[in-house]
């Protein structure tokens, strides 16, 4: 059998600039339940919104807490500026189709409406947070992705900026390269910026 390269890109801070966005909502939310806007967003960095929510509001109504989410991020898909990371929309167009997904924290439909606003392509597969019952870091959302593409984990490339998506790679079985901002640590490579790894994950997604 012949082994064959996919690619699985994280998508917030990875492909789309939209981690002050993220972070805004996230503060907004919290003031509607009275608590600290940075103390619930470094909670929502590491973990899926359910699970954020038990554990900054573990009395509230979970469906109401993701409803009120939902509404803001909604809203910010519509009228939100946020962007595309330069060297995103050529990396993405230049993947054969079948060999490359997105495996993100966020919801499909959201991911859908920002990639529509900003002009990036889209794959046929998207592992979202409605798809799995555990999140990053968990190896869960990765393994899904390679199971559905059909591919064997080592011959998957992760490319992540955040250490729970870094982890979430790793455990998984796959290569990581981590991109934008610091060094993840743990990550097999890492380049500053997403254009710098571009030219590097064509190469090997080009590879039999």
């Amino acid at each position: 059998m012949i082994s064959r390269n996919f690619v699985l890109f994280d998508v917030d801070g990875t492909l789309m600039d939209a981690v002050e966005n993220q972070r805004r909502m996230w503060h907004e939310w919290a003031g509607r339940y009275g608590l600290d806007g940075d103390e619930v967003y470094g909670v929502a960095l590491r973990t899926r919104p359910v699970e954020t929510f038990a554990t900054v509001v573990p009395d509230e109504d979970p469906d109401e807490c993701l409803a009120l989410l939902h509404e803001l991020e909604d809203e910010d898909v519509r009228t939100g500026s946020y962007g595309a990371f330069e060297g995103a929309a050529e990396l993405l167009a230049g993947l054969p189709e079948d060999r490359w997904a997105l495996v993100t924290s966020n919801y499909e439909h959201r991911v859908r409406g920002r990639f529509e606003r900003t002009g990036l392509p889209l794959p046929g597969l998207i592992v979202d947070a409605a798809a799995v019952t555990e999140g990053k870091p968990s190896p869960v959302p990765y393994l899904m992705a390679a199971e559905k593409l059909g591919a064997e984990p080592a011959d998957c490339l992760v490319i992540e900026d955040a250490p729970s998506g870094v982890r979430s790679g790793l455990a998984a079985g796959m290569t990581v390269w981590s991109v934008n901002g610091t060094s993840e640590v743990g990550a097999h490579r890492h380049f500053a910026s997403l254009a710098e790894a571009a030219p590097h994950i064509l190469e090997r997604a080009s590879m039999a």
